[in-house]
């Protein structure tokens, strides 16, 4: 049996997909180093602090479930 690894995506924290950062990323790294990059060259210092953003991972049954608030 293959084991189907994992899709993660970024949020707002209104639980909407995230207006820029909406992409499928492979892992929670991945989206938050996408995060960072994206934070620092808005100029907004820590990602969480002025920008704060939810990850969600794509179950089974392909819907949505978060899984970090930040």
């Amino acid at each position: 049996m293959k084991i189907k690894s994992s899709v993660y995506r970024l949020v707002g924290l209104d639980g909407l997909p995230h207006p820029v950062l909406d992409t499928p990323y492979e892992s929670i790294e991945a989206a938050v180093k996408a995060a960072k990059n994206w934070s620092s060259k808005k100029n907004f210092g820590h990602f969480l602090s002025d920008s704060s953003l939810g990850i969600e991972v794509l179950t089974s049954n392909g819907s949505w479930r978060t899984i970090q608030y930040s």
